[in-house]
């Protein structure tokens, strides 16, 4: 928003105090009728930007989210956007037309579940259910694309307040996927009764959020990405998607591989073969050397510099959690779900002060043991240089017993 803007930046800020000390909706957007005309999906996100960097929490900001909306609903159903196939947006656009579907489907089948008297009546809709709880697990991949690709990104062009909003529904939106296929794994063992009720409420509450969340998304989100993402990044971008990879229930149309330009290559052999060694002081290892070593290690590894942003991560064979260039730079604050950050900050301050040196935890993930440590990184004299995370599958690691020693190796 320019300068010529200013006025009417302050108006809008004012319009979203007074939503925020209880005023209605409806006599907001009277009240502001004129302010509101041509307001778009970038001066919201700016606009609830400076009202954090102002002093409003953003838990405010969060809470009242869909009030917001509410007001800007109207203004912003006139965007068109002009998106190509096979764009990163129009994949994740199209992703949330097909999972919108899904929750549909969802609930027409618990409709015809909670018209039953006994499970022995739904066996085909048991079925189906099944299918449907795998295909929202399996959603899981359209998430960690926006948190590790779109949002760091958009953060990096000043945008932070929208991406940590969905992120945090995110999350919400994960607890009930997870609600629903635990259900479906479990439901031999719950009482018919207790089975559709469970089922009504999951069925009933991803279809309203799944709704209001991809709303946010198309219409404040995709439209601020649009404004501000060069086509350079977006290029990278949809190179990062590649390689995380796509749901189950992606078209195939949106995700084949586009045409590249091919790059000829420099006659930089000779130079190549000249490449500067890197010396340590129990030896010396070229870079390519370095990075094949850190990326055959059998753990995930990051690094945060002093000033708590990324600066490195390997790419082990099979990554537990998912790392996109897209994160280099960023603040690793941002990296975590909010109800996290503190924790996070606490455990950096910790190493910076030089009270701790390893914070250790341990989690159940996809019935895997992962155990992650976080290590103060110091140089000889002791000062803080950054932090050091290790991520590893611990399952089969914690099977070992006995001992198998290297003459009982077999080729």
């Amino acid at each position: 928003m320019n300068k010529m803007n200013e006025k009417k930046k302050e108006m809008l800020k004012q319009l979203i105090k007074q939503l925020h000390a209880g005023v209605s909706p409806l006599e907001v957007k009277e009240r502001f009728k004129r302010v509101l005309e041509g307001v778009d999906a970038l001066d919201i996100s700016r606009i609830e930007q400076e009202l954090v960097n102002e002093g409003m929490p953003r838990e405010e900001i969060q809470r009242l989210c869909d009030v917001h909306l509410t007001v800007f609903r109207e203004q912003l159903e006139k965007q068109k956007l002009d998106i190509p196939l096979g764009h990163p947006l129009s994949i994740l656009m199209e992703e949330h037309k097909i999972m919108l579907q899904l929750a549909k489907k969802l609930a027409a089948i618990t409709n015809k579940v909670q018209q039953a008297t006994d499970v022995s009546h739904v066996g085909d809709e048991i079925g189906h259910l099944k299918h449907l709880a795998e295909d929202f697990r399996d959603a899981e991949k359209h998430y960690l694309r926006e948190e590790n690709v779109i949002f760091p990104i958009l953060e990096k062009h000043g945008i932070t307040e929208p991406p940590s909003i969905m992120w945090t529904e995110h999350n919400q939106i994960r607890d009930r996927n997870k609600e629903l296929h635990n259900l479906m794994e479990n439901h031999t063992s719950v009482k018919f009764q207790d089975f559709q009720k469970q089922l009504g409420e999951i069925a009933g509450v991803l279809r309203s959020f799944l709704s209001d969340h991809f709303f946010k998304e198309n219409n404040i989100l995709f439209p601020s990405a649009l404004r501000v993402i060069t086509n350079d990044e977006w290029e990278e971008i949809r190179k990062e998607f590649d390689e995380i990879g796509y749901c189950c229930f992606t078209p195939l149309r949106l995700t084949v591989p586009r045409e590249t330009k091919e790059v000829k290559k420099e006659e930089t052999e000779e130079s190549d073969k000249a490449e500067k060694m890197l010396q340590f002081e129990t030896g010396s290892l070229s870079k390519e050397e370095v990075e094949a070593v850190l990326d055959s290690l059998p753990v995930d590894i990051s690094f945060v510099d002093k000033e708590d942003q990324v600066k490195y991560f390997n790419k082990a064979e099979g990554r537990i959690f998912v790392r996109t260039k897209a994160v280099i730079g960023r603040k690793v604050q941002q990296c975590h779900p909010q109800k996290s950050v503190h924790v996070v900050s606490s455990i950096l301050e910790a190493f910076k002060t030089g009270k701790k040196d390893v914070a250790e935890f341990w989690i159940n993930l996809n019935n895997r043991l992962i155990h992650i440590r976080y290590f103060a990184v110091r140089d000889k004299n002791g000062n803080y240089l950054g932090t050091l995370e290790v991520t590893q599958d611990i399952t089969n690691i914690k099977k070992i017993e006995g001992e198998k020693r290297l003459l009982d190796w077999k080729a």
